[in-house]
């Protein structure tokens, strides 16, 4: 998949930096959207995109916006990002997509009005065809929808919502994953997303807390501003290459030998213990962190680019009144999921 900026794409030849030539796109399908956590049904706008795009002999694309509207308007507010641009990358790739086309959401951006919106969707993008949601609307006054883009010229083809089979049948949606992972209901999260829901971050340096309470941590970088899954879990993690691709046997491989760690539930990972959130015992608010901690384990792992798979939901972030409170409370919730791991079948 070929990931570009939209600043690149639309840019002057003469505003371009030196040695750097104008991108022309491939005639293409599009869709447009947020796509955060791309569930089911996200899943199924992709699909439809794809047959298009077979069908007619044109690129598969996906327009998304970052940082999202809600995250632009009011940060402090915005939702929990399900993935962050990296992990959308990397699905948007599973699902088909050969062009991501990342548009810079900005005061510029937003104050396009419907017509310039259109004019850049078939003229610089070279948009063919479209598929969007049946509430799809753009443009500063909101004026955009799927009838202005067929009367432009433009083929569309709209997407109606997409249901679940449950006894409710209810629309699918960001929403709903991220409240059910807040819930800690990682069964019904992954049944909306067609998948277990993983996150994936580089091993970056923490304050090292962890260590003075015998419980040292990976702190694991999240890229977002908050995540969606709040408490303490048991998770699995493997270790991914430049490319994305699980290494084989990676964490292991730098374990001392006496301390090789717990296996975990799918091949090539380790259990581990995880907490997310703003670790209220130890008085940071809104610095939001993913520390993973590794029973029986000794390694290196700085700089190691981690994906976590969340098992299973213990109970929510607590406040420990003291130090040597909270290193109790931790050797219990260890000790708690590790139990727990050993009721799983391997």
């Amino acid at each position: 998949m070929n990931t570009y900026f939209l600043e690149q794409l639309i840019a002057t030849p003469s505003a371009l930096p030196a040695h750097t030539h104008p991108v022309a796109l491939a005639p293409c399908v599009l869709t447009i959207g947020n796509f955060d956590g791309v569930h089911l049904g996200h899943q199924a706008m992709l699909a439809q995109v794809r047959d298009i795009a077979d069908a007619r002999g044109l690129d598969a694309a996906v327009m998304i916006f970052e940082p999202q509207p809600r995250e632009f308007f009011a940060p402090e507010s915005a939702p929990a990002r399900l993935t962050n641009l990296a992990e959308k990358q990397t699905l948007l790739a599973e699902y088909g997509v050969e062009t991501l086309i990342v548009a810079g959401f900005d005061n510029e951006f937003r104050s396009l009005s419907a017509q310039a919106f259109a004019d850049l969707l078939a003229l610089r993008l070279n948009v063919k065809a479209l598929v969007l949601g049946d509430d799809f609307k753009f443009g500063h006054d909101r004026t955009g929808d799927s009838a202005f883009l067929r009367s432009y010229g433009l083929d569309v083809t709209n997407l109606h919502t997409v249901v679940d089979d449950g006894g409710k049948a209810a629309r699918i949606s960001s929403t709903r994953v991220r409240d059910l992972l807040l819930a800690g209901d990682i069964a019904s999260a992954n049944a909306l997303l067609g998948r277990d829901y993983t996150m994936t971050g580089e091993v970056i340096s923490g304050d090292k807390i962890g260590r003075t309470l015998d419980f040292p941590t990976a702190n694991i970088e999240l890229k977002r501003l908050k995540p969606a899954l709040h408490g303490i879990f048991a998770v699995d993690v493997v270790s991914l290459d430049d490319k994305g691709e699980t290494i084989a046997d990676g964490l292991t491989k730098l374990a001392n030998d006496d301390n090789m760690g717990i296996t975990g539930l799918r091949p090539h990972s380790l259990f581990g213990t995880a907490s997310i959130g703003t670790r209220p015992s130890v008085d940071k608010a809104h610095d939001w962190r993913l520390e993973v901690h590794f029973p029986n384990l000794q390694a290196d792992l700085y700089g190691l680019t981690l994906q976590v798979r969340f098992l299973h939901y213990l109970h929510g972030e607590r406040h420990y009144e003291s130090l040597d409170a909270l290193k109790t409370g931790i050797h219990n919730d260890v000790k708690e999921l590790i139990a727990w791991r050993a009721q799983q079948p391997d």
